[in-house]
């Protein structure tokens, strides 16, 4: 057994201690996290822009909660941790947001308002104004968000072992999020291109499930864990824990996600990855493998047993989701990799039902 796996880690020790965590401390954190950056936002002169990041803060909380699971995994470092994942989760879904809208048309809009996610994970790095190619102006709420970010990742012990790992990550949620929202005619060939700039990394994927797993903010949450003083960490560490989320955990959090949402998205016209596979093949048996890789990525890696909550956690919470009950093929995959898996699944299939009420 390697050394590493004899380290005791301060993950959780099961399902329950986990989940007694995010209960008591991870999600009443983000809810003091939420109402500061909702005075915050208050404060945006722009009333468009005042909209949207009130309207990421109100619908989008439940990205946070998730993430929270990440903070709780090391106590002792909980105090940066949660603040931070909040603090970029809300510029992602704040620039989300901003990119969803009609005015907002050209690669540069896009990529433009996503350097923000680059500027804060470098201390030190000046703001910039995000809006340069909209008519619309902003003084403060994002910069604020950037420079919150920089604060929390400058207290963590072993950031300058991940930061390289931690770039890849953000530059590929990036570079997804600039190209997915040009004009639908154009997109897919777009994708296509830049799919092929990375397929030698992901040769067992498609290319829409690549672009899925870029899509996915847990590898990044993973890497701020592993910035947070683990026993053992060093460039090795951090090179294991990025290749146990990417691409298979983050590509299985995302597509898991458009999988529910497909009737939602034919009725909206939304881009859905789940469109893309061939007729020959069956989303239901690419799950299947997208869980299997997964699970077996996260036992290489040291306290195994947490990513492997993680995995069964994303399973359990999204096939249990309300909109499975009134899509056909969605109930069958539902039904097929819940009942086939370990009993920690069945905790969490549980558990989702508790949470959603909690929430």
């Amino acid at each position: 057994m390697n050394d590493m796996m004899k380290v005791r880690y301060p993950f959780p020790r099961n399902a329950v201690s986990l989940m007694r965590r995010v209960y008591k401390h991870g999600i009443p954190e983000v809810r003091k996290e939420f109402a500061r950056w909702r005075e915050q936002a208050n404060l945006i002169p722009d009333a468009e822009l005042r909209y949207q990041a009130l309207d990421s803060l109100s619908n989008k909380q439940f990205h946070c909660d998730g993430g929270s699971v990440y903070a709780v995994a090391n106590m002792a470092q909980f105090h940066n941790l949660l603040p931070l994942i909040v603090a970029f989760q809300t510029i992602c879904d704040y620039a989300d947001n901003l990119s969803d809208r009609p005015q907002c048309t050209n690669v540069e809009d896009f990529r433009l308002l996503h350097q923000a996610l680059l500027d804060a994970i470098v201390p030190g790095v000046e703001p910039r104004d995000y809006y340069v190619f909209n008519s619309e102006s902003e003084v403060g709420y994002m910069s604020t968000l950037v420079k919150a970010c920089q604060g929390y990742i400058s207290e963590l012990p072993d950031y300058d072992i991940v930061y390289p790992y931690l770039r890849d990550l953000v530059e590929l949620y990036c570079g997804l999020q600039t190209y997915k929202h040009i004009a639908p005619e154009l997109r897919q060939a777009t994708l296509m291109e830049w799919w092929s700039e990375h397929k030698h990394r992901t040769p067992h994927l498609y290319w829409h499930e690549f672009a899925a797993a870029t899509g996915s903010t847990l590898g990044i949450f993973m890497m701020f864990l592993a910035a947070s003083g683990l026993p053992g960490m060093n460039d090795a560490a951090a090179k294991q824990a990025h290749a146990a989320y990417f691409p298979n955990v983050c590509c299985l959090h995302i597509m898991l996600d458009y999988v529910i949402d497909q009737e939602e998205d034919q009725h909206s016209g939304d881009l859905n990855f789940c469109d893309y596979y061939d007729p020959s093949i069956k989303v239901i048996d690419r799950i299947e493998k997208i869980v299997d890789w997964a699970r077996a990525d996260v036992q290489q890696l040291p306290g195994a047993s947490f990513h492997l909550m993680i995995v069964e956690g994303l399973v359990a919470l999204y096939l249990t989701d309300p909109k499975v009950k009134t899509q056909q093929e969605v109930r069958a995959i539902s039904k097929r990799l819940l009942r086939k898996g370990p009993p920690m699944r069945a905790f969490f299939i549980l558990n989702s039902q508790v949470i959603r009420k909690y929430l």
